[in-house]
């Protein structure tokens, strides 16, 4: 992932949590402009930054990474409401989000 594919993927994640640049930075204990940097392509994240990052965001490095996976968290949310569903449910709500699919 290329720097700015790197601060791409951090702002589209971002604008998905409804937050913004300068509330996201201050939440994770840095400068107000910190975000900002980041998706402006001006610096990286260390990686104890990234992990913060992925924190707040509510999702794990791997999903970060993972472009295919528009709305990680969301997805995650997802998963956690088919818990505990029986087979015909959630093969109901396979079928629909199949139907979903462009």
């Amino acid at each position: 992932m290329t720097k700015e594919e790197f601060a791409d993927r951090l702002s589209k994640l971002r604008l998905a949590k409804g937050v913004s640049a300068r509330d996201m930075s201050l939440s994770i204990g840095q400068g107000e402009s910190y975000i900002n940097n980041i998706e402006n392509c001006i610096s990286y994240p260390s990686m104890t930054g990234f992990f913060y990052i992925c924190e707040f965001l509510g999702i794990s490095p791997k999903e970060f990474f993972d472009t295919d996976l528009r709305n990680p968290s969301k997805a995650t949310e997802l998963l956690d409401a088919i818990k505990g569903l029986n087979t015909e449910k959630i093969e109901i709500l396979i079928s629909v989000a199949k139907g979903f699919k462009p």
